[in-house]
Order: structure tokens, then sequence, then C-alpha cells
């Protein structure tokens, strides 16, 4: 695995690269557009970008600086042994420049996250990594017509302040001001750049900040639960068992 952080921003130029191995990297901080032969994305946190061996790619940021992913890389007969595995799927090279993020991701990228500098832990996770990506490849319907490059960058802005203050009691409309679009245009916006809506994009936020202090912190489950933005405790023990499979006190156990 390597721990990929990018520093660039606006003013920088995005340069041609190509993927030496089969890539799938999951974001974990910050947004950036992605362009190969797959297809244009914007990615976010929990987003999965692939790329096919030998394909040549750009990233960019021309509407915010930085990002952070977590990037695993296979060669070809590696996934193809993974993916024969998965039931339904039919193709183990990636047929999508990137996939939304979804609950998988969320999990994988904290076990990820704690999981640095275990090679055990980290092969394990890898080779659940690929098996869920071939699931989700699987069931993936063609991606829509991507928005304007004035709509991602409205809503690129909505996203860094999710990722910034997703601790804080933020509303749709909110979200929409700061986007400076209509709340309606926004929703379907955002839903069809990143894959969830604003709301579900905020809970996956706020889920991958509690998971990591459950993780790192002696922190008590309450303090926790406030500090990641929920409201009562009650809500944060059902959501994260919904979210990430287990209560909060099981999680922290297997930790």
């Amino acid at each position: 695995m390597r721990d990929i952080i990018c520093t660039a921003g606006p003013s920088d130029p995005a340069f041609e690269e190509r993927h030496e191995h089969c890539c799938i990297a999951v974001v974990t901080a910050g947004s950036f557009q992605y362009r190969s032969s797959l297809g244009t994305a914007l990615l976010a946190p929990g987003a999965i970008l692939l790329g096919n061996r030998g394909t040549c790619f750009e990233c960019g940021h021309e509407h915010a600086m930085g990002d952070r992913c977590l990037a695993f890389q296979f060669e070809p007969e590696q996934l193809e042994d993974i993916v024969a595995g998965v039931p339904a799927a039919k193709r183990f090279e990636f047929a999508r420049a990137c996939l939304p993020p979804s609950l998988a991701s969320s999990r994988l990228a904290a076990e990820a996250e704690v999981a640095r500098g275990d090679a055990i832990q980290l092969e394990e996770i890898a080779v659940r990594l690929a098996g869920a990506v071939a699931a989700l490849q699987n069931g993936e319907p063609t991606a829509a017509v991507a928005p304007s490059a004035q709509d991602t960058r409205r809503v690129t802005r909505a996203l860094r302040l999710i990722e910034a203050e997703s601790e804080q009691p933020l509303t749709l409309a909110g979200l929409a001001r700061e986007a400076a679009m209509s709340r309606y245009h926004f929703l379907r916006t955002f839903r069809t750049l990143i894959g969830m809506t604003p709301h579900q994009f905020l809970l996956r936020t706020r889920m991958h900040s509690a998971a990591m202090m459950l993780r790192q912190s002696d922190l008590t489950i309450a303090n926790i639960a406030f500090d990641a933005g929920f409201g009562d405790l009650s809500t944060f023990n059902r959501r994260f068992r919904q979210v990430m499979g287990a209560s909060p006190r099981a999680y922290r156990a297997r930790s």
C-alpha cells in the first residue's frame, strides 16, 4: 500500500502519468479531478480510483488544493484470481474510472489507515478491497453525463466544507448557499458527481472520523459521538452499527 499525499493546487498544471500496475486507491482526504481512458470524475473522500495497468491518466486540482489516497497495486493475474472468487463478477479489468463512496470502502479505508506497517493485515485488506470493487463494479450503472466545470467547482466548495466542518450542524440549505446553487440543483448535481447525497456523504465523513478516534484515542464513546457531530449517543450507536457493521464498543475492541 502507498500513502499518497498530494499538495498540488489550481495553479499547478496537470501532467500525464501511467499506471504501472492495476491500481485501486481509496481517497481519504481532499478532492481532485481524475481523467483516464475510462472516463473523467471528481473524486472525494471515500471514492475509489481505478486504473488498469498501462493506462495513462491525469490528476488535476482545478478547484481546490491537495488530497490524500491509500493506493493498492496489483498484477493482473492477482486481480483475476481474486475476482474469480466473487459471485457474479464478470471481469477483472476495470471498466470505469472510479466507484462512488460506499460503506465497504469506508470500513476498509478506516482499517487501512491504522494498519500501515503491518504487511500481513494490509495484504488481507487489499484482497478484501479488490473483491469489494469487483462486486461493486458489477452492479454499477453507466455513468451519467458529467456536470459543467462551474458546477463541479461549486460542489467542490461544499465538499471541502463538509470535510473541514463535519462535526458542525450542516444543512442542505447551508451547503447549497456555499455552492451558490439552488437546493434542488445542488442536491442533484452533488449526487451525480459524488455518487451519494450530501447527507449520506456527511454521515460517511462523520463515521470515518469516529472510527479513527475509536482506534487511535482513549476518549469515551460518548465524547467521540459528540466530537464527530452526533447530537446524542443513541443515534450515534445506531448509525455506527448500520454503517460499520458493529457497535462502537465492539469495533474498538476488535482494533
